[in-house]
């Protein structure tokens, strides 16, 4: 191969393997990356000054239609925490979920290996208050993680953002 030619093709390259990463990972699914066992690190900064780190051990139960998701946290500072979400899957790239400290339901979309959804939680549950909003955006990868990023607003504000990266 001449100069020329492997200067095109090193040029090339990082185009092509996003693509062909992005191909790979069009299968994302809840229930295929969540199902079993999996792991993640995240932090969540909010405007006011607080940041939190935190690990999660993830246990995903996939019955054939609804993925029920045990999330459990421990945080930087000891304080643990479990969250159970349910996603029903309402079609080859939808869910409807839900949580105990959602309100309401979220509906998850997927367009490739890119899933996105937004919730009403409040912060503290247990009294009902701090009611926000997270804009999620969850990535699959080509090393096969997934990378989640969240937006967090107040009366349309953004207050917060958490990142979470997760490994099966």
């Amino acid at each position: 191969m001449t100069k020329t030619g492997s200067m095109f093709f090193a040029l090339l390259l990082p185009v092509l393997m996003p693509a062909s990463g992005a191909a790979a990972a069009g299968a994302f699914t809840l229930e295929g990356f969540f199902a079993g066992k999996s792991k993640a690190v995240g932090s969540f900064s909010a405007i006011n000054g607080v940041k939190r780190k935190f690990t999660v051990d993830l246990t995903g139960k996939w019955d054939g239609k609804t993925l029920t998701l045990r999330e459990d946290f421990v945080f930087d500072d000891g304080t643990r925490d479990t969250k159970t979400w349910r996603f029903v899957k309402t079609g080859p790239a939808s869910y409807s979920g839900t949580r105990e400290d959602v309100i309401g339901q979220t509906e998850v979309t997927f367009q490739g290996n890119v899933a996105r959804f937004n919730y009403l939680v409040y912060l503290d549950s247990a009294r009902q208050a701090n009611k926000v909003r997270f804009y999620d955006k969850m990535v699959l990868r080509s090393d096969g993680t997934v990378l989640n990023t969240a937006l967090v607003t107040k009366f349309g504000l953004p207050v917060a953002k958490t990142v979470v990266e997760f490994e099966r």
